[in-house]
């Protein structure tokens, strides 16, 4: 009974995710924190072989097997690094050309898709070098090619580890994708017609996860919005959750309200939960996207002995990496752009070098942007190269986070800004919210 009275409270509708992705709800419920020290565990390495395979998966309780495609390593679960260049060789095992798709990765123009690596066709191999130099949960993912590719493709979280670690005594992936089955089981891609399919979710690649916590133990959850479409509400019942940051990049930790958070496409939340629940309690983590509630996680209070005799007390902010303290808006290069499809945005497979980029700005310059979105859907933007931050309605400022991913809700204007500090070309990207809406990209270039 707890459970279904908790899913009727918690039903948000597409209308309030869409206000959530546009930075309101996350703000809106800011809390700064008393300051502490942190830590958590780390795990090395400076190079990463990655297959693009065929593979089968479950994706829905009571669906047959689906056929997929998946990024292999050797190894299951999150890919935990630490910072520094990561040497990458990818081989291509499938029947189509794929290219990847690094999120939350500043700067690394040799792996940048489109503009500086290009799609690897079945039985090609490609090795580059990707530079880590920011900590944070990070997303790779092969969805950028849509309908042109023949199965779609699960996503790898990539973590890249704290230095020095962080106060945490557990830190836990939450990778939730959503898959489009027919009923003989088989998935379909992003940008195909939907008709005839079910919905189906999965966490780390099963419809469900289980979290057991001790006592007073202090859990970094980072939730990843693998969808390919879909926003994406989050419930951790009873449990008081600090956000503390937000597309792989720090924010000024706050509460999110009601234990509730929105993620857009790609977007990334990393939260501070305390376990602070009597043993045996059961708390669910629900998921709405808009339509319908869904348990897909429980964290569950074990009977074992406190971790400490008391809570940590609140964590201080995560270290801010090489993001700017303060950005010049006053002598910013300043630029609109609309997300109408028909203004030079072009489909993935049509980008090519001769393509013109929307603006050219100097290296270490401050772009301002005002994109407005004409069209009659919602749409999610994400910004290659860079991280951004999100203004004030009147430019005297900006949110106390920083994205690269931000969801624009139809005639909506949002104003963003960025230091242009890698140099090279990068995508921007923008697709309707509508599994058979095509991907669209345009390009920018940092001289």
């Amino acid at each position: 009974m707890k459970r279904t009275m908790t899913n009727q409270v918690f039903s948000p509708s597409r209308r309030v995710l869409l206000a959530g992705l546009g930075g309101a709800a996350l703000a809106s419920g800011l809390r700064l924190p008393a300051f502490a020290q942190g830590k958590v565990l780390a795990q090395t390495g400076a190079a990463l072989s990655l297959r693009a395979r065929p593979a089968t998966a479950t994706v829905g309780t009571g669906l047959p097997k689906s056929q997929i495609w998946a990024l292999e390593t050797g190894a299951t679960g999150p890919l935990r690094l630490s910072k520094g260049d990561l040497a990458v060789t990818l081989s291509n095992e499938l029947p189509a050309p794929i290219v990847l798709n690094w999120l939350g990765i500043d700067g690394a123009q040799a792996a940048s898709p489109l503009t500086g690596q290009a799609p690897i066709p079945p039985g090609g191999r490609a090795a580059f070098t990707v530079p880590l130099r920011q900590s944070g949960t990070c997303l790779v993912n092969a969805q950028l090619l849509g309908e042109a590719s023949g199965q779609p493709t699960a996503a790898r979280a990539l973590i890249v580890e704290d230095n020095p670690p962080v106060t945490v005594d557990r830190d836990e992936v939450l990778l939730i994708e959503e898959w489009r089955v027919k009923p003989d089981g088989s998935a379909i891609v992003p940008g195909s017609n939907p008709d005839g399919t079910t919905a189906a979710w999965t966490v780390n690649g099963q419809p469900s996860l289980d979290i057991t916590a001790k006592v007073n133990e202090r859990l970094r959850l980072r939730f990843i919005n693998g969808c390919a479409r879909s926003p994406i509400g989050l419930r951790i019942e009873n449990h008081d959750v600090r956000v503390m940051a937000i597309d792989g990049a720090l924010a000024e930790p706050f509460a999110a309200r009601d234990g509730q958070l929105v993620l857009a496409p790609g977007s990334r939340i990393d939260v501070f939960i305390d376990a602070t629940r009597a043993p045996g309690t059961i708390s669910q983590i629900i998921l709405h996207d808009g339509s319908a509630p869904r348990t897909i996680a429980r964290l569950i209070t074990s009977n074992d002995a406190p971790v400490r005799a008391a809570p940590l007390p609140p964590a201080d902010a995560l270290p801010s990496g090489n993001l700017p303290a303060r950005l010049n808006l006053q002598g910013a290069l300043r630029s609109d752009l609309s997300l109408d499809p028909k203004m030079q945005w072009v489909t993935p497979a049509s980008f090519a070098a001769a393509t013109p980029p929307a603006y050219a700005v100097k290296r270490g310059r401050t772009v301002v942007m005002a994109i407005n979105n004409p069209t009659t859907a919602p749409v999610v933007f994400r910004l290659h190269g860079h991280h951004f931050r999100l203004l004030d309605r009147l430019d005297d400022g900006w949110k106390p986070f920083w994205l690269d991913t931000l969801m624009m809700d139809k005639g909506q204007t949002q104003r963003i800004a960025f230091m242009a500090e890698y140099t090279g070309r990068w995508l921007m990207e923008a697709t309707a919210l509508n599994w058979a809406a095509p991907k669209l990209v345009r390009s920018y270039t940092v001289e």
